[in-house]
């Protein structure tokens, strides 16, 4: 029972979310520009909330090493993403990192 009233807040939660943006924005004929700036932000945050640990958490703990074969391949991939600006490549290369950094005893 405890599990649905998570669940059920959780849902409202992002309903009023959604519906604020709406009758916020809705609305108006153009996004303030220090909202825009803001908004701006938030890919990058997500992107990295939901990266970063899996590259630093090893194991039990974490692990900052060069002994953590996902975080050089993720420091490897992000150089090539920022080098190229493509994402296929950055997959590429990252995933083939990885794949040679697992086969190095």
């Amino acid at each position: 029972m405890r599990l649905w009233l998570v669940v059920l807040a959780a849902a409202v939660g992002t309903y009023l979310l959604r519906v604020s943006f709406v009758t916020l924005f809705g609305r108006a004929d153009e996004v303030p520009a220090r909202v825009k700036r803001v908004l701006a932000f938030v890919p990058p945050a997500v992107l990295a909330a939901l990266v970063l640990p899996e590259l630093v958490l090893y194991g039990d703990g974490l692990s900052v090493s060069l002994g953590n074969d996902r975080l050089v391949a993720g420091v490897i991939a992000a150089g090539v993403a920022w080098k190229t600006e493509d994402m296929l490549a950055t997959v590429v290369v990252g995933m083939a990192a990885l794949y040679a950094l697992s086969l190095v005893p």
